[in-house]
Order: C-alpha cells, then structure tokens, then sequence
C-alpha cells in the first residue's frame, strides 16, 4: 500500500475552504498535510457552482501542484470533499488523476426527490480506496441508496453513515471516521 503524504479537501457547490467539516478533518489528521482549497468561482467572487470541467481542471492542478510542494508523486496525495467537492474529486480520479484515495463527504448522489437522476457513471473508472461519509437522513442519498450505488466503485468501498441530513451537525463524528479510515487504510 502507498503511504499517504497529504489531502486535498474541497468544499461543496457553495460553500468554502473553511467549512467547519473539513477544518475538523484537518485538525483530526495532524500532522498530516491537509489542504483545503476554493473551486474558481469562488476564488473570482461568485457563489454560483463551478462546470464540472472547470472544477476537475482546478483539482488536478491543485493536487499536482500539493505533491509537488511535498515533494512526493501525486499517486500519494488522496482528494475529497463535502458534496460537490467530492463528487469533482471522484471524477478527477476516474479521468486518471493519480490518487492515494477518495473521501467523500455526503456524497451527492442524486438531486434530492430525484433518485431517477443518479451521478454515478464515472464510478467504475474510479479504482483507488474510497471513505464515504454520510447523514443517515441526507436527501442526496440515503444510506441503502450509497451503498448500493457505491459498490460500481472500482476499488474498495468503506462507509461511514453519522446522524443527521446533507451537513451532519457532529463535525467531530464525521472527522473521527476520516481519522480512523485513514489510520487504518495507510499504517
């Protein structure tokens, strides 16, 4: 297994790189090397979600350019996020971003009340450890629902599901599994 050298966190569709989740996660895995960072709307001023396009684009650079301050291969940096962050996140990695892991944070499955409309296509090309944490009554995905849709991963699936909807209140619970996952996953 490779060992981990660092994180790159990213925040949901309208949130920041200081959500209290991801600071939690950062705090929890010290002195691992944690980034969190802004998708490029944000960066420019905006609120309104990123294209998936420009928000993959964004992640791989910034996971390269984590590695190259680390001085490490990219293949030993894992990325994840809250929500939209993680989605981009997977789908950076099925595109052939080079990756430790994934840690998805209330994965958005689907658009609450549209479970016809999953967002899962690109999960088999998806081929490295994945966390999935999630609000055991979360809109975007129930837990029967992620763990069904989860299992198209190409690599191996681990689960964590904390109380609460789409932004789970306990922090610390959600940053708890993280830390676990990752203990356990990279000794």
């Amino acid at each position: 297994m490779t060992r981990l050298a660092g994180l790159l966190l990213s925040p949901g569709a309208s949130g920041s790189r200081d959500d209290r989740t991801l600071v939690a996660i950062e705090h929890a895995l010290a002195p691992l090397p944690v980034r969190r960072i802004e998708f490029p709307n944000r960066l420019a001023g905006s609120r309104a979600p990123d294209r998936p396009g420009p928000a993959v684009a964004h992640l791989r650079a910034q996971a390269d350019d984590l590695a190259a301050e680390l001085g490490v291969d990219p293949a030993r940096i894992a990325l994840g996020g809250r929500s939209f962050g993680g989605r981009m996140s997977s789908m950076a990695v099925a595109q052939g971003q080079p990756a430790a892991a994934l840690v998805l944070l209330s994965y958005p499955l689907h658009p609450p009340g549209r479970p016809d409309r999953l967002r899962v296509e690109h999960l088999p090309d998806v081929r490295v450890p994945v966390l999935a944490v999630s609000g055991t009554r979360d809109p975007f995905g129930s837990p029967d629902e992620l763990t069904e849709q989860l299992a198209a991963l190409g690599g191996s699936l681990s689960t964590v599901f904390v109380d609460g909807n789409h932004s789970p209140r306990d922090e610390q619970a959600v940053a708890a599994a993280v830390r676990a996952w990752v203990l356990t996953t990279f000794p």
